[in-house]
């Protein structure tokens, strides 16, 4: 794996004690404190919201709140893209402060006017987006030129001290072949860690072909584990439970809120990737959520989704729950051949409900009324940061 011992330990510990005690916890605390972002990537939906939405920020008090409320051990910053929020830099230094592993993720665009902002420290890390190779990743992320300035920024922070990591969402007709070189190059540039994980229907993303599903992502990851012993060749920051589970070896099913998600609208149910209404709190989350009316055979919208946001909740309650599981995996790698592990039944699941404007509609009245709970700063900020 390619998280630090310490990290790992902690983690660990974390999880080992929330399973004694029984019920519900938060593993990761997924913050998106923007929308605005610098590129408009065809797999994401997030810019096309109004601007009077993407003009709005989490401030850093919420931020706090947030991980104080949850009591999650680690937070990962998304968005949009996090370097266009001014009190960024803030934001990560008061998760250190509180102890919490804080893994700021970015498109790296911005990444070297901003780097002097930011110290190392050993709760820290760079997470550069980088969905491929050259052709791949500007593909993906719809601009020429960006996997050169990521390529670039992953050095720097390297050169700089930092722990440097990429995250790296692949898509039906990702080659394994030149993925499987690509993760070849990144270890052989000195990244501390690749986050992997199959792309996912976002609803309003404008290019809804080319997600993956299930079958073709077990298929693809056995294709691409097999051309590095199993895995083995490279530091991935998933769990090897949850890479087996991509590689079809493992049934789960998913755990959503062990990576709750905050944004400008609230605290997202049920999970990262459906916006299906928002809650005030996380214990509103956490209590008011019907969780059982969500997951892979239960609705018609999770039926595709094998995403770390969902699964690796999951695969970290199964390594306590069974331990020696993993043993094949440290000794082998990832098995990428013979029969797969059954997969859940889809006949039972309730018709996908397409709800996802209303929070949007909610939030525009808000800000109109002057009620918006969370900061708006306008595109003199944006302008600023770039």
């Amino acid at each position: 794996m390619g998280l630090p011992f310490i990290q790992a330990a902690k983690i660990g510990a974390y999880v080992m004690k929330k399973h004694i005690t029984g019920g519900k916890y938060p593993l990761v605390l997924m913050l998106e404190p923007l929308f605005r972002c610098n590129l408009a990537c065809a797999g994401c939906g997030k810019i096309d919201y109004p601007d009077e939405i993407l003009n709005q920020r989490l401030s850093y008090q919420q931020c706090m709140d947030a991980i104080d409320e949850c009591g999650a051990p680690a937070v990962s910053i998304a968005g949009g893209e996090p370097l266009l929020h001014r009190d960024m830099a803030k934001i990560v230094q008061g998760y250190i402060e509180r102890d919490k592993f804080v893994i700021l993720c970015t498109n790296a665009l911005l990444l070297s006017k901003k780097i002097d902002q930011y110290t190392p420290h050993e709760n820290f890390t760079w997470s550069i987006h980088l969905d491929g190779d050259k052709t791949m990743h500007d593909s993906s992320v719809c601009l020429d030129g960006t996997y050169e300035k990521a390529i670039a920024a992953i050095k720097l922070c390297k050169d700089r001290g930092f722990r440097t990591q990429i995250n790296c969402t692949l898509f039906d007709g990702s080659d394994p072949e030149r993925t499987a070189a690509f993760f070849d190059e990144m270890m052989a540039m000195g990244v501390d860690g690749i986050t992997v994980s199959p792309g996912y229907a976002y609803e309003r993303a404008p290019d809804q072909q080319h997600f993956l599903n299930r079958e073709r992502t077990k298929t693809m990851f056995r294709e691409i584990l097999s051309r590095g012993r199993g895995g083995r060749n490279w530091n991935f920051t998933n769990s090897g439970l949850f890479m087996d589970f991509l590689a079809g070896n493992q049934t789960y099913e998913c755990t959503p809120w062990s990576m709750p998600l905050l944004t400008v609208f609230g605290w997202q149910k049920p999970c990262y990737l459906l916006g299906e209404g928002y809650a005030a709190t996380f214990k509103e989350l956490m209590d008011g959520t019907e969780w059982e009316k969500y997951g892979v055979g239960k609705y018609e919208k999770c039926a595709n989704c094998m995403v770390h946001c969902g699964f690796e909740g999951t695969a970290a309650t199964d390594a306590i729950k069974h331990p020696l599981k993993m043993l094949p995996i440290l000794m082998r790698g990832v098995k990428t051949e013979g029969a797969m592990a059954p997969d859940i039944d889809l006949s039972n699941q309730r018709p996908a409900e397409f709800t996802f404007s209303r929070h949007v509609e909610h939030k525009m009245s808000a800000i109109w009324a002057g009620k918006s709970n969370t900061t708006q700063t306008g595109a003199q900020e944006i302008a600023t940061a770039e």
